[in-house]
């Protein structure tokens, strides 16, 4: 089984998401911007990923920077709390394997994860190459 923490807005959770499939298998995807976060979920994840909450703190494209939590004086405990009411504050994609659990940029860091690789060239929705790492 394999749970993937997707946002279909970006280009990598999607490219990820393609990745996952082209092995022939169908993830459990969780769109964490609709469900949200619970406090356990997210240090059982970051716990599993050897992430924290500031290394798995979304900078670019986020809030995170207007809220005070790029500040290097801000705790872990802040940024988890804001990262709870603010899901987007939360880097993703975060897949979830029984190889393991990891922050999966870019992309191709997710083949690591799968229970084999893709099989043959994959493209993402543009036509780029994605798999193998170009």
């Amino acid at each position: 089984m394999i749970v993937m923490h997707h946002n279909p807005d970006c280009g990598t959770s999607r490219n990820v998401l393609t990745l996952i499939r082209a092995t022939g298998v169908e993830p459990e995807v969780i769109e964490y911007l609709q469900t949200g976060w619970s406090r356990a979920q997210l240090l059982g994840l970051f716990a599993a990923a050897d992430l924290t909450p500031r290394t798995a703190l979304r900078t670019s494209k986020s809030p995170a920077e207007e809220l005070g939590l790029t500040d290097p004086a801000t705790s872990d405990a802040a940024i988890l709390d804001a990262m709870l009411a603010h899901p987007v504050l939360v880097n993703r994609p975060i897949v979830c394997t029984p190889k393991g659990v990891a922050l999966c940029r870019p992309s191709h860091t997710v083949v690591d994860l799968l229970p084999t690789p893709p099989d043959g060239p994959v493209l993402d929705e543009t036509g780029t190459q994605i798999w193998p790492a170009p």
